[in-house]
């Protein structure tokens, strides 16, 4: 059913012609032209001269044409006018144009439009509009006609195959007019290309699928394999990394000789110049918009000049790669790096990045040490992280005393905790160990078993790390006290037998009050390592990218799930190649900034092999994680254990809408089960979801059948929430917390300081000093931070969840009504969560840091549209 707004001022009759009666119709274009690189050059010029230089054909939609097999019959001709300068400039990057067609009334209703592009470089189409007459020429018509077009245009020797834009009705497959029906196959076909084999170029539509082989020569192939399952990657169709016999004798002469690298992988781009490391392949339509793009520059270059200058310095200082003192670490944001008045080089690179002043490269002050600059170090504070900080998805429920390891006994023995009832027994406000595990009063922060395996290598590389186990006690003021952190190591004499550790038990001041400090350090190491690699990258980025693919290559744009998972899809293909190649790559700066090192990603891989895309759903995580329990009268069907669990809470509140929104809008099109059946695109998006994109998952048995509406709006509302909700929670609070890094260091460089050894003694002497020697050394902070800064910014043009890029994404107002009620209750939700920060029974909503928690508040209103480190809001998608 077409549904259309009325608009005056459709049609204007034109007479006949040839028996053909014709009628004008007026169009209005809004386009981009390429701003970073378009220059009107004298071919252009002459395009514009003579009016050839954007040409649009209606298509009907009523009418087929024999000679085009049965598609739907092309109108004449019609061109773009005033190219040069537009009739209006929207903003700083559009510009509003007319067109003129030539329409027969024969032909019916428009239904699809080709637009070539004759000029030399590519423009972004936003929007083709047809506005109706009061005389009323085309009787069907009863409102205006949109095409929400959304696409790069390249010039037409880019393409062997017509730009074709579909009305931004919304039809399953077996609905599409049948002139249509053609013209949607053939799209999809171009945009799968499974056909093309050469390297992909920027002007190429291709969709498709490639192992993750490309992090650099000397790391796993991730993907394919039973050893290394991952995710699959946008394909670019590079070369293969090769070593010839020529390449191989030169290494043997130089005494370099390296290991040959697996066929599979394929080569990088140089990482210099840097705008060129840049510059990866993904589908155009896929890259950043030029308001991101310059923000994102913007952000690097501002971070980078924030290393640059206190790397060389600290280089400088009487300790070189060290912060001497707290003090000095607060000297990031507190005054900036000073530049001595004789230090020449350095004036030269203060000048070279524009930078004024002697205080150079300061950093924004974190959250958390905004109000009070020590209230970090407060166990309360180090519990409350847990549930209303940057990773708030790991913490479970202990249900079994002492904590047990699902590390199979036949390789790595007994990995049965060694933490005893006596260590924790007087922090549990009189109760026994079994009173409080029946009273869902001890919870942990649980990482021993992802991290041994790999104790032994990480350890090898200079970093010191450890296996850790926390346990915490749920007091009655609802926060979350840390009572015991076990510090574990591989058994020295293999790991058949076990491990080897040390408990910690909370004490203040002295030395014992430091190394109690200094466990939880090692904790929240470890912690932030599974953050970046587990919670954030693996199971948003790398997990949602398969979705991106299978959804462009088998939903056409006019299917209905297409059209409501597609804006939670933005820029994420964008992100995961520039993190591939200055990130998680070898080398990269995750490498060098996180514990794990090069082990990085094959860590992450080995997390992956239990991955479920139904665990995903926040209702069954919490009760996956025991944070909650079933209760088919709440909502959501569970009830939290924890009260005043600040992301749970907020979590279900979203979580809830976006599952309301998802039934409203699935229930529109998929009346029954026999509909979604029978929908051939979308059992082929489900199948190649399953069997290429997540390929080393196929022949699992979780996955749920595509065969009721039921499945149908529960896979929708995981993959909204992952690709909004849960990466807001994981990655906009980085900076807040982080941007610290004694609160939350990212590597250890020794172990615990034995008594009477030297460390020991300068525990007693030294105690900051020896903590700092002991997490992040200032150089790796200062990297670090400058990473996180960037990635906690949002964009100026950021879209948030309840927002569409555009008002006209489609022209089906019941979709647009449930929508509309989506957004009404996504401000309720904002409402309440601002009065729940101003509770001071919660004690979790802020702490004793006084941070608020606004990661899962929605921002559907104006107050948060202008970027940065606000820490607040949820975009549509994993975009940063």
């Amino acid at each position: 059913m077409i549904l259309f707004r009325h608009f005056p001022n459709f049609l204007r009759r034109s007479g006949d012609h040839a028996g053909a009666e014709l009628v004008k119709i007026k169009g209005t274009v809004i386009l981009t032209k390429n701003s970073l690189n378009f220059n009107v050059s004298f071919l252009n010029r002459r395009h514009a001269f003579i009016g050839s230089g954007v040409s649009f054909q209606l298509i009907s939609s009523t009418v087929a044409d024999p000679n085009l097999g049965g598609k739907g019959r092309v109108g004449k001709v019609a061109y773009l006018e005033n190219w040069s300068g537009g009739l209006e400039s929207i903003d700083a990057r559009e510009s509003r144009f007319d067109v003129n067609f030539e329409w027969d009334l024969a032909l019916g209703i428009p239904g699809a439009v080709i637009v070539k592009n004759n000029h030399h470089k590519e423009f972004y189409l936003r929007s083709l509009t047809l506005e109706e007459d009061v005389s009323g020429e085309m009787r069907n018509l009863n409102g205006i006609i949109v095409f929400d077009c959304n696409s790069w245009v390249y010039p037409i020797e880019k393409y062997d195959y017509d730009r074709v834009f579909f009305v931004n009705n919304t039809y399953l497959p077996g609905d599409m007019p049948a002139t249509l029906k053609g013209y949607r196959e053939d799209e999809l076909r171009n945009l799968r290309g499974d056909k093309v084999k050469r390297q992909l170029q920027e002007w190429d539509r291709v969709y498709g699928y490639a192992y993750y082989n490309d992090l650099g020569e000397d790391r796993p192939v991730l993907g394919g394999s039973l050893e290394y399952p991952y995710p699959r990657r946008g394909r670019t169709c590079r070369p293969s990394i090769k070593t010839g016999l020529f390449q191989f004798l030169l290494q043997l002469l130089s005494g370099i000789y390296k290991k040959r690298p697996d066929p599979k992988s394929e080569r990088r781009e140089s990482r210099l110049p840097f705008l060129k490391s840049l510059d990866i392949y993904v589908p155009r339509d896929e890259k950043f918009d030029m308001v991101k793009m310059s923000d994102f520059l913007g952000y690097a270059l501002k971070s980078v000049g924030s290393a640059v200058i206190p790397g060389v310095t600290s280089v400088l200082d009487g300790t070189p790669n060290e912060f001497d003192s707290f003090d000095d670490v607060l000297g990031l944001y507190d005054g900036g790096i000073k530049i001595p008045s004789n230090d020449v080089p350095l004036k030269m690179v203060r000048e070279l990045l524009r930078s004024d002043g002697e205080q150079l490269f300061k950093f924004p002050t974190p959250q958390v040490i905004q109000d009070c600059k020590s209230a970090w170090r407060s166990d309360e504070e180090f519990g409350r992280e847990m549930l209303a900080g940057l990773n708030p998805v790991i913490i479970s429920r202990l249900e079994v005393f002492p904590p047990v390891s699902q590390l199979g006994k036949t390789k790595y023995g007994d990995q049965t905790s060694k933490i005893t009832g006596a260590h924790i027994a007087k922090f549990l406000d009189g109760m026994s160990v079994e009173d409080a595990i029946g009273m869902n009063k001890l919870y942990i922060l649980n990482h021993h078993d992802t991290l041994l395996p790999y104790l032994n290598r990480i350890n090898s590389t200079g970093n010191k790390i450890y296996a850790t186990r926390t346990l915490l006690f749920l007091k009655s003021d609802g926060t979350l006290k840390p009572i015991a952190i076990e510090l574990g190591l591989p058994h020295p004499d293999g790991d058949i037998h076990g491990f080897v550790s040390e408990v910690f038990t909370p004490k203040e001041g002295g030395v014992e009050g430091t190394r109690w400090q200094l466990a939880k350090a090692y904790a929240a190491v470890n912690d932030s390592g599974v953050h970046q690699l587990i919670s954030h990258w693996l199971n948003t980025h790398a997990v949602i990218e398969p979705f991106v693919i299978a959804t462009n290559r088998r939903l056409s744009v006019v299917h209905p799930i297409h059209k409501l998972l597609n804006p939670h899809y933005r820029d994420t293909m964008n992100i995961n190649a520039l993190a591939r190649q200055i990130l998680i790559n070898a080398g990269g700066i995750l490498e060098i900034t996180v514990f794990p090192g090069k082990y990085a990603m094959e860590m992450s891989s080995a997390v992956y092999k239990s991955w479920k895309l139904t665990d995903h759903a926040l209702p069954t995580d919490l009760l996956k994680r025991g944070v909650a329990v079933k209760d088919p009268d709440s909502e959501s069907n569970v009830k939290l254990l924890i009260d005043d669990y600040p992301y749970a809470v907020d979590g279900l509140a979203i979580w809830n809408a976006i599952e309301e929104w998802a039934k409203e809008y699935c229930n529109i099109y998929y009346p029954s089960d026999a509909v979604v059946k029978n929908d051939v695109e979308l059992q082929a998006w489900w199948k190649e979801v399953r069997e290429e994109g997540h390929g080393d998952k196929k022949n699992e048995t979780w996955w749920p059948e595509m065969n009721c509406v039921d499945n149908l709006i529960s896979t929708s509302t995981t993959l909204i929430w992952i690709s909004s909700a849960l990466h807001a929670a994981v990655n906009f609070g980085q900076y807040a917390y982080a941007g610290y890094l004694p609160n939350r260091p990212t590597i250890s460089r020794r172990f615990m300081p034995e008594p009477g050894s030297p460390e020991y003694a300068e525990l007693e002497t030294n105690p900051e000093g020896a903590f700092l020697k002991t997490i992040t050394s200032e150089i790796h902070t200062i990297l670090g931070v400058s990473l996180i800064e960037i990635l906690s910014k949002y964009s100026s043009d950021e879209v948030y969840l309840g927002q569409r890029a555009s008002a006209e994404w489609t022209s089906d107002k019941r979709a647009v009504a449930a929508f509309k009620k989506f957004g009404e209750k996504l401000e309720k939700i904002e409402s309440r969560i601002t009065a729940m920060n101003s509770d001071p029974t919660l004690k979790n909503r802020s702490g004793p840091v006084n941070v608020p928690y606004t990661l899962l508040y929605p921002s559907t209103s104006d107050d948060t549209k202008v970027g940065g480190l606000t820490g607040k809001g949820i975009p549509n998608s994993v975009s940063m």
